[in-house]
């Protein structure tokens, strides 16, 4: 259990990739904040784990509102002395092309991905420095953070962003043994894709169907979805990894779509 007694934030929590994310690391022995706008579907996972034998609680978070978001690590750090880990995962998806897409969903988009992470990360790190632990921060990325697609261009700004800030993470935090990296998944048949199919063909003028194969999968090995197990796997592997020799990276997962 290779992360045994480790005390972990996910965001996003309450489903799809972040919800695999909490039960994987909660088999692995950590306590897990399951953090979620939905604070009933948050504490609906947490009461999964802990029926498991696990260690699990539930917080309300909005990761675009400061106050919420500090008082939620306030209430992880009291239960359990610390944080060790932050998944910083919520997100949402927006598609229009640039000349139609409206700025209050541009601004949407980057609150929810970039503005969360930042905030949240801010609100992690005094926790980590002081605690001689250091830790883990793990961005959701995708492969959006290296590549471009059409009708995304907020959602691929967020996702580029989210590997600066892990770089610069990784270089503050080195010192306190905290690292900092960035997950990059494929497509994932999650809620937030499936709503994405119908959106893409209306806007391609394509079948759901041609979404899924000659936009999505298109550039796949296989033709086949990332899976929230593939992208959890990761997670595990950033959050119990001991030093500094693996921090400031984004790793791709996505059946071959991008190749570094």
């Amino acid at each position: 259990m290779t992360l045994r007694n480790k005390v972990c934030i996910v965001t996003g929590a309450a489903s799809g990739i972040g919800r695999e994310i909490a039960l994987r690391f909660a088999a692995e022995g950590a306590r897990v904040a399951i953090a979620d706008l939905n604070k009933t579907a948050a504490q609906a996972v947490a009461d999964e784990i802990t029926a498991k034998g696990g260690q699990a609680l539930a917080v309300a978070m909005d990761v675009t509102n400061e106050e919420q978001v500090n008082a939620a690590v306030v209430a992880v750090v009291r239960a359990w002395d610390g944080v060790d880990v932050l998944v910083s995962n919520a997100g949402i998806q927006i598609v229009h092309p640039i000349e139609e897409f409206p700025f209050a969903d541009w601004k949407k988009m980057l609150a929810i991905h970039l503005d969360g992470a930042f905030l949240t990360t801010r609100a992690v790190l005094p926790h980590m420095q002081r605690s001689g632990r250091g830790g883990s921060l793990i961005y959701m990325g995708s492969v959006h953070s290296k590549e471009a697609s059409v009708l995304k261009s907020a959602y691929v700004t967020a996702k580029h962003g989210l590997i600066g800030l892990a770089k610069t993470v990784a270089k503050e935090g080195a010192k306190y043994g905290i690292r900092a990296n960035v997950i990059c998944p494929g497509f994932v048949r999650t809620p937030l894709v499936e709503k994405q199919i119908p959106e893409q063909a209306r806007e391609l003028g394509i079948s759901e169907q041609d979404v899924v194969k000659k936009v999505m999968l298109k550039e796949t090995v296989d033709g086949e979805f990332t899976t929230v197990q593939d992208v959890a796997e990761v997670a595990v592997l950033f959050a119990g990894f001991e030093s500094n020799a693996l921090t400031g990276q984004s790793l791709v997962v996505s059946h071959g779509w991008y190749m570094q």
